[in-house]
């Protein structure tokens, strides 16, 4: 049965492998970022090789009337959201606390922790109306244990974990599942964004080891959202086989 599933963050990474994923599967998908002409190009793909529709919706997760003002004005045909991937967020440098930039701390913060309330609050509704929806937050191995120089992305996705516990145990009412999934180590634009598009210190995180990929994420995304109705993941950390946590690695 075809569902409809909004992911934030979806002009690349793991939100973009989510929509091909679910896109693939037979779904319908609502994509959200804020590079327009990326999510066009996404919305062709999609409805040129798979036999669904795809939403473009524009906006800043971080801006919170376009979040608002954006989800209110959801055509009709496309309200009954199913499932919510909260895949919008980003790492900003990686220093130490006293050396940080502020600016880095505020945009991590307003993405990461505030964005996801932002959309989560605006898209609950439809699911609430349903009795049924799940909610996909993507975190990090970060959320799980600090390491040097994470200040701040560390925080915000300890912010996810905790977000997540309780967003989990309020919608058990509701009948909405809420499942938090940690990627460690995973080759997307996520470190040349970290290192400000210095891409020889971004290619250097992952020498030594195979990363997990973009698709490897969205499969284990999608497979959370497969089981049956009384089945909820809660928390699941999926690695590189060479990685055990945010810290240790084994690098040839």
């Amino acid at each position: 049965m075809s569902k409809i599933v909004f992911i934030t963050g979806a002009t690349s990474g793991f939100g973009a492998a989510c929509a091909l994923r679910f896109a693939e599967e037979g779904h319908n998908v609502i994509i959200n970022g804020r590079r327009a002409s990326r999510l066009e190009e996404l919305q062709k793909r999609i409805e040129d090789n798979f036999s669904v529709r795809a939403l473009c919706l524009p906006f800043d997760v971080s801006k919170r009337s376009e979040v608002l003002k954006a989800i209110q004005h959801i055509p009709e045909d496309w309200r009954a959201i199913d499932i919510l991937v909260n895949n919008a967020g980003l790492a900003l440098g990686r220093s130490y606390f006293d050396e940080a930039d502020i600016d880095d701390w505020d945009t991590m913060l307003d993405t990461n922790v505030k964005g996801l309330l932002y959309v989560s609050k605006a898209v609950l509704p439809f699911m609430i109306e349903q009795h049924k929806g799940h909610i996909i937050n993507l975190g990090s191995v970060a959320a799980k244990q600090v390491y040097e120089k994470g200040n701040v992305y560390c925080a915000s996705k300890f912010a996810v974990e905790a977000i997540s516990q309780s967003m989990r145990i309020d919608m058990l009412r509701h009948n909405i599942k809420v499942t938090a999934v940690h990627p460690g180590a995973a080759e997307t634009e996520f470190s040349v964004v970290r290192f400000k598009g210095d891409t020889e210190q971004a290619d250097a995180i992952y020498k030594g080891f195979k990363p997990l990929t973009a698709k490897d994420v969205a499969d284990v995304i999608y497979y959370c959202t497969t089981l049956p109705g009384h089945v909820c993941i809660n928390d699941l950390v999926v690695c590189p086989v060479q990685q055990a946590d945010g810290i240790y690695f084994h690098k040839k």
